[in-house]
């Protein structure tokens, strides 16, 4: 007899069994006895439905990795099938529904929650209609989200609505600290972000909603640092400008982790910090980074090169602000990685 562990809401889960108890044939008749284990019952219970914007993303491809390996249903919503298909292939995901736009209706309907992820990444050279592009892209596609949940009758609309947003919300300071009660900047960013957050207040009111303020995400194979350290390489690793801008960064296991538990957890609602508990200045994460590299770390990235490669984007990395995640500490939540230093070290080696 195998004893099953209850395992909801694990990397992987557990296949539960049956046990048949089968009495010895009698003259009248033979019965079987079905035994289920407790964390069949419980899995089900637990599984959910998600519906996941900007799913091909960076961020969006661990989360649906993620849920998958926990056994939930996701349902991809993408204006691209092709892309879709060949970032989660049926081999490798079997069950994923992937829907493009016409079909986001029926995908959302019944979900138990949605994640809206989508947005032109803002780490490329920046122009006029790219800024347009960068604002609109976020605005559109989570006015589109909100309305297709409002729309729904109350028996079948998602009772959770997960929407990103960014730190940029607050704009640029060397000396300020900020957190979910600070008020907002004055810059682009800071715009895009407000526009961004009143679009998705806009959910009906029984829904569950977690604003994710989400910092610098750090992981392989795409992010910050992909673009960062091909220009550490050539400038012997040295910090992006003056080095004393704040870096207010996350892990990417700790971003996918907290948006997790949003869907989860009823008390996460409202606005969220994603971020470390320990934001850097430039110059300290390029010192642990360069130690990671076995690269050395005194010669600056000068500003006219981000200014070349990434033109009025550049401010991104050239300015910062130390944004601290108070909300999810005060709920409890658990980072995996607290210190840069250990986040780039499981990172690059």
């Amino acid at each position: 007899m195998e004893v099953c562990r209850a395992t909801a809401f694990s990397w992987t889960h557990t296949i539960s069994t049956s046990l048949h108890v089968s009495l010895p044939p009698s003259k009248w008749e033979t019965k079987r006895f079905t035994v289920w284990c407790a964390s069949d019952q419980t899995q089900k219970a637990n599984q959910m439905t998600v519906s996941v914007t900007g799913a091909t993303g960076f961020i969006g491809r661990r989360l649906v990795q993620r849920l998958h390996a926990d056994n939930h249903s996701v349902h991809v919503l993408t204006r691209s099938r092709s892309k879709a298909e060949l970032i989660f292939p049926v081999k490798d995901f079997p069950g994923i529904v992937i829907a493009e736009e016409p079909e986001w209706k029926d995908s959302i309907r019944g979900s138990t929650g949605v994640v809206n992820l989508a947005g032109l990444p803002i780490s490329t050279r920046w122009t006029s209609e790219i800024k347009k592009e960068i604002k609109q892209s976020r605005i559109r596609v989570t006015s589109k989200v909100i309305d297709l949940i409002n729309d729904l009758p109350d028996a079948v609309r998602p009772s959770v609505l997960v929407s990103a947003t960014a730190v940029g919300y607050y704009g640029t300071s060397e000396t300020r600290v900020f957190d979910e009660q600070s008020p907002s900047g004055n810059d682009y960013l800071a715009e895009v972000c407000r526009e961004w957050e009143g679009t998705a207040l806009k959910v009906n009111q029984d829904v569950q909603l977690a604003l994710i303020r989400i910092g610098v995400v750090l992981g392989k194979d795409g992010g910050a640092l992909a673009k960062m350290i091909p220009l550490f390489m050539v400038f012997a690793g040295g910090p992006l400008g003056s080095g004393k801008q704040w870096f207010s960064w996350i892990h990417l296991d700790d971003i996918v982790n907290l948006i997790y538990e949003a869907l989860t957890n009823p008390s996460y609602k409202g606005v969220i910090n994603g971020t470390a508990p320990n934001p850097v200045r430039f110059v300290e994460m390029c010192q642990h980074l360069g130690n990671v590299l076995g690269r050395p770390s005194w010669l600056p990235v000068p500003d006219f090169a981000l200014k070349a490669v990434l033109g009025e984007g550049a401010a991104v990395v050239l300015d910062g602000q130390r944004v601290l995640p108070l909300k999810a500490q005060e709920l409890g939540f658990s980072f995996k990685y607290s210190y840069i230093k250990d986040a780039l070290k499981s990172i690059m080696t």
